[in-house]
């Protein structure tokens, strides 16, 4: 057991697209819409999230490689019903960087749960409607 050898793969360009869905409460989207979630504004903290999990990646996930991150980019796109969640990532490596993107992605959708939980659980203090769903790589690119 152990990592896998990477020593003799020349470094390229490489990026990777990942998206994840959290559904929630209408009610709850229209708090976080009008900024009146008690622990903060939602889009900005997950953002941050998204950093910190994308740049952590290898200490999460063991047999990743630590590799320089050259960009990251999210998007939030807000329905009715539910946020989606979007990473880019970009590195210049000898390996892929879908695990980071994933990474940011479910780390964006963990803490928006964490942030609005107050409101998505019910009076026996479960979470009937709240789910995390469709979290996926959506694109992989090398630029050899």
């Amino acid at each position: 057991m152990g990592m896998v050898d990477i020593s003799k793969k020349p470094e390229v360009e490489r990026e990777a697209v990942a998206e994840g869905t959290i559904f929630l409460k209408p009610e709850t989207i229209k708090l976080i819409k009008e900024d009146r979630i008690e622990k903060g504004d939602v889009l900005q903290i997950s953002s941050v999230c998204i950093l910190n999990a994308v740049k952590k990646t290898p200490e999460l996930v063991p047999f990743c490689h630590p590799i320089p991150i050259e960009s990251i980019k999210s998007e939030f796109e807000i329905g009715e019903a539910y946020i989606k969640v979007r990473v880019k990532v970009k590195s210049t490596s000898k390996t892929g960087v879908e695990m980071e993107a994933l990474s940011g992605v479910l780390n964006a959708l963990l803490n928006i749960w964490d942030l609005v939980k107050k409101y998505e659980k019910d009076s026996s203090g479960n979470y009937p409607f709240t789910k995390i769903d469709a979290v996926r790589v959506i694109s992989k690119v090398k630029h050899e």
